[in-house]
């Protein structure tokens, strides 16, 4: 509440509550102070159905069990569904399964939302198949938290929005979501999409092309709790080992991700970010939680604000829109994001000359600046210094057709 957000939407990457329809009948027993909406994930559908066997193709009746489990989701009110196509399981699934699934999901009004197969070393082929999910299950695609994360696509934006723009001309409804910053939060298992944890090349790639020792701060380990806030090029120094083999120790004291860890990796430039949030269908996102080092879970959208008042930004009223009624169209959501009669009343009071974020990886939770009220569904829930105490949040379930 204190970035001014009133809804949040779950379930995203790939990763949903499962059932959906208990997690809402918790969040209506127990309101929250602001909205939430969920997708489906898919990597939860699936690993309930292939359990721990889930480092293949998953055969036919395995899809018609997650298609099985994806349609209570959706019927409980899932905006769509979800995949986490870098991560387990869902890295090992095929685009056809995914399509099977996402046929589903537009055979309802459901939107499709993805964390792509690659956001580096196979950036375009990623990008393909999502475009081709779009177009064959003829299903609204959303890039999540799209970037451009390896030094070698630094500066390739206009071809990624010419990509985009040809997708939207050829008819598929395609739209992305935006993190104002150039480091990602994620597992460190990510920097091995062949998950060859053990070899010294994919090491030394990942930490030369998509980030480096310097760049890798650890937020989460519990092998060595003591590592926490200290970066891969630290802990290679108390260790006496270089960048790569302390990256691939480290795996392997998690035994191979099986242990919580977490890192926040730098790999975006800075010019590229500032480009992707300005295409006309990107909306402003923090992919992030109120937990953990990386910031964005407190200012995200006060940095995004902030950054309206530099020259050449985008404006603040266009900024405004890409929190507000662009998001709430990317994600299926009706009755939300403008101040219209007969919509709900979710405001925020912001000082647009004042509002900044303060969150930094050092100090995570350290609360924004600016922003002076927030209302959800008319009530008071932040007045400007903290929480009111006030549950007026309310479950957003998808349109029905």
């Amino acid at each position: 509440m204190g970035q001014g957000v009133t809804t949040i939407v779950v379930g995203v990457d790939g990763s949903s509550h499962r059932p959906l329809r208990d997690f809402f009948a918790h969040l209506e027993a127990a309101p929250a102070a602001v909205n939430v909406a969920s997708f489906a994930g898919h990597g939860s559908v699936r690993a309930e159905v292939m359990g721990k066997d889930f480092k293949r193709m998953a055969s036919d009746p395995e899809i018609a069990k997650m298609r099985a489990l994806l349609k209570d989701d959706l019927a409980a009110g899932a905006l769509g569904l979800s995949t986490g196509l870098e991560y387990d399981p869902g890295i090992y699934s095929t685009t056809a399964e995914v399509v099977a699934l996402a046929r589903d999901a537009a055979a309802v009004g459901g939107r499709y939302t993805s964390h792509i197969r690659s956001e580096d070393r196979a950036f375009w082929g990623a990008l393909d198949e999502v475009l081709t999910i779009g177009r064959v299950a003829r299903i609204p695609v959303n890039i999540s938290h799209i970037k451009l994360a390896q030094r070698s696509l630094w500066g390739k934006t206009d071809t990624l929005l010419r990509i985009l723009d040809q997708a939207r001309a050829s008819g598929i409804d395609l739209t992305a979501d935006v993190y104002p910053y150039t480091f990602w939060h994620s597992t460190i298992t990510v920097l091995f999409p062949d998950r060859d944890f053990q070899n010294r090349p994919s090491a030394e790639y990942a930490l030369t092309e998509v980030t480096s020792p310097e760049g890798v701060l650890i937020s989460r380990f519990a092998p060595e709790p003591a590592y926490e806030g200290k970066t891969l090029a630290e802990i290679a120094r108390l260790r006496g080992t270089d960048g790569p083999q302390t990256l691939m120790d480290l795996i392997r004291l998690t035994k191979d991700g099986e242990l919580d860890e977490g890192i926040i990796a730098t790999s975006m430039a800075e010019a590229d970010v500032a480009r992707l949030i300005a295409w006309p269908w990107a909306n402003v996102c923090s992919d992030g939680s109120l937990v953990g080092r990386h910031p964005r879970g407190w200012g995200s959208f006060p940095k995004v604000l902030a950054m309206t008042r530099a020259a050449g930004s985008p404006s603040l009223e266009q900024v405004v829109h890409k929190m507000t009624g662009l998001a709430a169209r990317n994600a299926g959501i009706p009755g939300r994001g403008t101040i219209t009669p007969g919509m709900a009343a979710d405001l925020v009071l912001f000082d647009a000359t004042a509002v900044r974020d303060r969150a930094t990886p050092q100090q995570p939770m350290a609360q924004a600046e600016g922003i002076r009220g927030v209302w959800v569904n008319g009530a008071l829930v932040f007045d400007g210094a903290r929480p009111t105490g006030a549950t007026a949040g309310q479950v957003i379930r998808r349109a029905s057709r």
